[in-house]
């Protein structure tokens, strides 16, 4: 499996300007305001189809965890991958698909809450003719949020 960090690629947004700089609120909370953040293309090595991500907030030094919006399109979804901290799936809109190794593929649909727990393989994304959004709050474990692994194929997605 290969080990990638998706810190990395929020790390890439904030260099390349896309993630914005916090306002700092009232008694030292922080702001990131609406419209600040560039959403970022769902990059190839981790997604089959379209995907667009909208980062939301990054982990810091006393909350580990991090959101985002993902919005894939019909068909679109992640490649396997486990979380060490594990993650929590809003879907917010739309209708989608996950699976997990044991072959099992289930139907998730607006309003559904998914938890992911530490260390499960498994993949996420769009029903074959309508795309998705969830909300995804991801856990960090020693500075790593996700493990990336081969891309999901058609009869995997199909639950075949």
């Amino acid at each position: 499996m290969k080990k990638l960090n998706l810190s990395l690629l929020a790390l890439a947004a904030f260099a390349a300007g896309a993630v914005a700089t916090p306002a700092l609120a009232a008694d030292g909370q922080t702001l990131m305001r609406s419209g600040t953040q560039a959403s970022i293309k769902g990059p190839a090595d981790w997604f089959t189809g379209d995907v667009r991500i909208d980062p939301l907030f990054p982990s810091n030094e006393t909350a580990h965890y991090s959101g985002a919006y993902v919005t894939f399109e019909p068909g679109a979804r992640s490649a396997w991958h486990l979380h060490p901290a594990g993650q929590h799936i809003v879907v917010t809109s739309g209708v989608g698909r996950t699976g997990t190794e044991d072959g099992k593929v289930v139907e998730i649909k607006a309003g559904d809450v998914l938890w992911c727990p530490p260390g499960i393989n498994h993949w996420h994304g769009a029903a074959p003719t309508t795309g998705m959004t969830h909300l995804v709050i991801t856990g960090s474990l020693n500075g790593k949020n996700v493990v990336w692994g081969e891309k999901v194929t058609d009869a995997q997605y199909n639950g075949k």
